[in-house]
C-alpha cells in the first residue's frame, strides 16, 4: 500500500538517509551491513527489522533486529507481512502461466473471469497487461473499496465490483489501485483451476525454497505488528481487507524467503520464468515508470514498497550493480523507515557513504505532541476568558460577534472532513476512520485535540455573548448584579 505513505511525505520535506559521496568506497561486507543496520535500528527506534542483501546470485547477509510483539528476537526467518511487495509476486504468477500458455497479456479480463461485470461498458475492454501495469482505469474513486475488503474471496472481491465504474478507458491513464492486483490472483485461480494460494506455494514459493511463505496468515502465522503514539510502541492486530489470498497484499515471508526471491527476480539461479518474461515485468509501461509489481526509478533500480497498517516493506534490485535489498519492519508509522533503510544500504553497494539514519518518526510526533499540548492550553484559556472577550464585544453588532467565532472552529471543520482531506493528499485513495486510528494516529489526535479545543473556546464564548449585560456593558458574574440590584 505505498500510496498510504503520502500522509508521511506531506509532512516531510526531504529524507535524512540520502547518501552523499565518499571519501573512500567501503567494502560491502556483511560487517559493515551490520554496522549499518544496528546503527538504523537505534537511530529510528523501531521494534523489529529484517534485512536481507544479495549479489550476483548469492545472499551477502540476511539477519533480524529487535523483537516482536510476543517478545521474541527478530530473526532473518521471522516471518512478516509486506503488503503490496505481495504484487511483485501475483505479477509471477501470472507470468508463469503467460509462459505456458494458459493466459496471454492482451487477452480481455472480462472473457476469462466468471463473475466480472461492471456497470461501464469499457470494461470489456481491460486486458491483463492492463491490470498488471496498473492502467486499467480501476479507481479507488469510482469503486466501493469498503465492499472490496469486506470480500470473503478472490471469487466474492470480483463480483462486488457489479455496481463500479472506471475512471478512465483502458489503457490511457495509470492510477494505482490493488483491485487490480486482487483481479489477477483471481485470473491465476481461474487460469490454473487452483486456489491463488495454492497455486502461488505450488508454482512460485516451492520451487525457490520459500518454505516460510504464503498469502494467508492460518499457513505462515505472523505475530501482530505495532503503532506508535507519541513515541510508546503498542502491539496491534492488522485492520481486515488486506489479508488470506489477496494478490494485492497478502504475502507473509521472511527476510531469507526475500533473499532467493531477489535471486530469481534478477535472474540468478533457477528463476521461474526466462529472461523475455523477466523484462517485460521489469518494463515500465508507456504511461508511467511502473512494470508489473515493479516501479522503475530513475537510476534503473527496481523498486516496490508495501505499506499496511502495523507493518512495511520494501524490496529493490540494481541492475547495474546485480544488487538486491528487501527490508521488513513489524511497525507502520507516519515515517516509514524501510524505503530509506533500503537507499542507505545501496549507498553502501556502490561504494559510498549513506548518511546516518534519522529520528524522523520520533521528530514527527515530538511536534505533533507539542501542537497538541498547545492546542489543549489555548482551549482552556481560551474558555477561562470567554467573559472577557465578549464583554470586550458588548454593544457592537452581534453579527460581528458571531463572526469572530469563526476561526475556533476551524479545527472541526477540519476533523469532519478529515478523511477525505487525507484520502485528497493520497491521490483519491479511500481512507476510512478505522484505519485513522492506526499509523497516523498521532496526526489523528492532534486533529481531535485542536478540534475538541476549539469546540470549546466557541461553545464557552456563546455562553458568555448570551448573558445579561450590566450597566457600563460588561458581562458581570450573576451574584454581582443581584446584589447591585438589591442595593438600589
Amino acid at each position: 500500500m505505498k500510496p498510504l505513505l503520502a500522509i508521511a511525505l506531506t509532512l516531510t520535506a526531504t529524507s535524512v538517509l540520502t547518501a552523499t559521496p565518499a571519501a573512500a568506497s567501503p567494502e560491502l561486507t556483511p560487517a559493515a551491513i551490520d554496522a549499518y543496520l544496528r546503527e538504523a535500528m537505534e537511530s529510528t527506534g523501531v521494534p523489529g527489522l529484517s534485512v536481507v542483501v544479495t549479489h550476483d546470485g548469492e545472499v551477502v547477509h540476511a539477519a533480524g533486529y529487535g523483537h516482536d510483539s510476543a517478545g521474541r528476537p527478530v530473526t532473518e526467518d521471522t516471518p512478516m507481512r509486506v503488503a503490496s511487495v505481495s504484487k511483485s509476486f501475483t505479477a509471477m504468477a501470472v507470468m508463469t502461466l503467460v509462459e505456458r500458455g494458459a493466459i496471454t497479456l492482451d487477452e480481455p479480463v472480462a472473457a476469462r473471469l466468471p463473475g466480472f461485470a461492471m456497470a461501464d461498458p469499457r470494461a470489456a475492454r481491460i486486458t491483463v497487461r492492463h491490470l498488471l501495469n496498473q492502467t486499467s482505469g480501476l479507481s479507488d474513486r469510482t469503486v466501493d473499496i469498503g465492499a472490496t475488503e469486506s470480500a470473503t474471496s478472490l471469487a466474492d472481491h470480483t463480483a462486488r465490483l457489479a455496481g463500479s465504474r472506471l475512471a478512465a478507458e483502458p489503457g490511457t491513464r495509470y492510477e494505482y489501485c490493488n483491485v487490480n492486483y486482487d483481479l489477477a490472483a483471481r485470473l491465476v485461480e481461474v487460469a490454473s483451476g487452483r486456489p491463488f494460494g495454492d497455486y502461488l506455494r505450488d508454482r512460485v514459493f516451492g520451487p525457490l525454497g520459500m518454505t516460510s511463505s504464503a498469502v494467508s496468515v492460518e499457513d505462515v502465522p505472523v505475530a501482530d505488528g505495532y503503532n506508535s503514539f507519541f513515541g510508546a510502541w503498542l502491539p496491534r492486530p492488522e485492520l481486515p481487507g488486506f489479508q488470506d489470498d489477496s494478490g494485492a497484499g497478502g504475502v507473509v515471508t521472511t527476510a531469507a524467503d526475500m533473499g532467493r526471491w531477489l535471486i530469481a527476480q534478477a535472474g540468478d539461479g533457477s528463476p521461474l520464468v526466462g529472461r523475455d518474461s523477466l523484462e517485460t515485468m521489469h518494463r515500465p509501461s508507456a504511461l508511467r515508470p511502473y512494470g508489473m509489481g515493479w516501479g522503475v526509478e530513475e537510476d534503473g533500480r527496481l523498486v516496490h514498497s508495501g505499506n499496511l497498517f502495523t507493518y512495511n516493506a520494501v524490496e529493490a534490485l540494481s541492475p547495474r550493480t546485480g544488487y538486491g535489498f528487501a527490508v521488513l519492519a513489524n511497525s507502520a508509522t507516519l515515517y516509514d523507515p524501510t524505503y530509506d533503510v533500503m537507499t542507505g544500504l545501496a549507498a553502501l553497494s556502490e561504494g559510498r557513504t549513506p548518511a546516518g539514519p534519522g529520528h524522523d518518526r520520533q521528530l514527527f510526533e515530538a511536534v505533533l505532541a507539542v501542537i497538541a499540548l498547545v492546542a489543549a492550553g489555548l482551549g482552556v484559556l481560551g474558555g477561562v476568558r470567554a467573559r472577557r472577550w465578549a464583554a470586550r464585544r458588548a454593544g457592537r453588532p452581534r453579527r460581528l460577534a458571531w463572526l469572530r467565532l469563526a476561526p475556533a472552529l476551524v479545527p472541526a471543520g477540519v476533523l469532519a472532513g478529515y478523511p477525505d482531506l487525507v484520502s485528497f493528499l493520497m491521490n483519491g485513495r479511500t481512507v476510512t476512520w478505522a484505519q485513522l486510528t492506526y499509523f497516523p494516529a498521532p496526526l489523528s489526535i492532534t486533529v481531535l485535540v485542536a478540534a475538541l479545543a476549539g469546540l470549546g473556546v466557541a461553545a464557552a464564548r456563546i455562553r458568555a455573548l448570551r448573558e445579561p449585560k450590566a450597566r457600563d456593558g460588561r458581562a458581570q458574574p450573576a451574584g454581582a448584579r443581584s446584589r447591585r440590584g438589591t442595593a438600589a
